[in-house]
């Protein structure tokens, strides 16, 4: 019987669907990235490795198993595998579609709400004791019904999502890209297509969205940063890399920007520590997907992946077709 391997607890309908067909192994501890060691270790003992995004499958994990047929990923796209190296040794590596579009938009609002009005401060004040007053200034934020926020790669499905819910507040909606959106989809939106420098001076809230391209890698450095207007506030849930960390770091705590709602990080899982010291920032664990129904669509689109190539069909999310017979 197929050996599978599953680096972290998934949805249990997926995993019914897996034991099923397949000896399965499951990691059972959600609170953490399973350990290289004990990667490499289910590796060596499974014939496909379900695995999650932040699970590093580079060439030694690869190489642990000479007789590992597939790498079935719950990523949505195989940024932390060496497809490279799977190819080479003739392994399918699959993904799961862009299920998490409207989770991640409402994660991306959640943030900027968040950031803006000070909410985890205020939780964590009134959880030790310390109750201002409904009319104190100690908590003054930042109001968003009818300000600018500013799309960078907004023309994405994500990007777009946000912009709908930004229009719900009355927002300014100015946004870049690489190419506009369809002149219709503008004017539903009420977007205004402009230069990334532009949008960086005029917004108060700037959105991220791009994908982790060699082209977008720090696109937000220091030179960026400082075309943001000092009560501004940067909001990442696209990848952690597309922000210079350490110029972020910098701005934060000069205060040449307001505050910062990040979902991502440049070298996650590690945070820096600085990042983790300020109090004009709010930070979740990369939770963009994780809603009930989301996360059990996503554990089901690598069940089927699995299924098609113990089927001898082709997988509906493979990323090199190259290998399949």
């Amino acid at each position: 019987m197929t050996r599978i391997f599953v680096s972290q607890p998934v949805h249990e309908s997926a995993l019914a669907r897996l034991t099923a067909i397949a000896a399965v192994t499951s990691n059972p501890d959600s609170r953490q990235i399973l350990p290289r060691d004990q990667l490499i270790a289910g590796v060596r003992g499974c014939d496909i490795l379900f695995s999650l995004l932040h699970d590093r499958i580079d060439r030694e994990v690869i190489e642990a198993n000479p007789d590992l047929r597939a790498i079935a990923s719950m990523s949505i796209t195989p940024d932390n595998i060496d497809v490279a190296a799977a190819t080479a040794r003739g392994i399918p590596v699959t993904v799961v579609p862009a299920l998490a579009v409207e989770s991640t938009a409402d994660t991306h609002f959640a943030l900027l709400l968040a950031v803006a009005r000070r909410v985890v401060e205020g939780d964590q004040l009134v959880r030790s004791g310390i109750f201002p007053g409904s009319q104190a200034n100690y908590l003054l934020g930042s109001g968003v019904y009818g300000k600018t926020i500013g799309l960078v790669g907004g023309r994405g499905r994500i990007g777009r999502a946000v912009a709908a819910r930004a229009k719900g507040f009355s927002m300014r909606i100015l946004y870049c890209g690489p190419h506009p959106m369809e002149k219709a989809e503008e004017e539903a939106l009420g977007a205004v297509y402009v230069p990334l420098d532009r949008l960086l001076a005029e917004a108060d809230f700037v959105s991220l969205h791009p994908s982790l391209t060699d082209e977008t890698r720090h696109m937000i450095d220091a030179r960026a940063l400082a075309l943001m207007k000092p009560t501004a506030f940067l909001i990442n849930t696209a990848r952690g890399a597309v922000v210079d960390e350490a110029a972020l770091v910098d701005a934060l705590s000069e205060k040449r920007i307001a505050g910062a709602g990040l979902d991502v990080f440049e070298n996650e899982p590690e945070i820096n520590p600085a990042l983790r010291k300020l109090p004009n920032v709010t930070m979740t664990p990369h939770l963009g997907s994780a809603v009930f129904e989301v996360r059990e669509a996503m554990a089901n689109a690598v069940v089927d992946n699995i299924v098609a190539l113990l089927e001898g069909r082709r997988p509906p999310n493979i990323v090199n077709p190259e290998v399949l017979p």
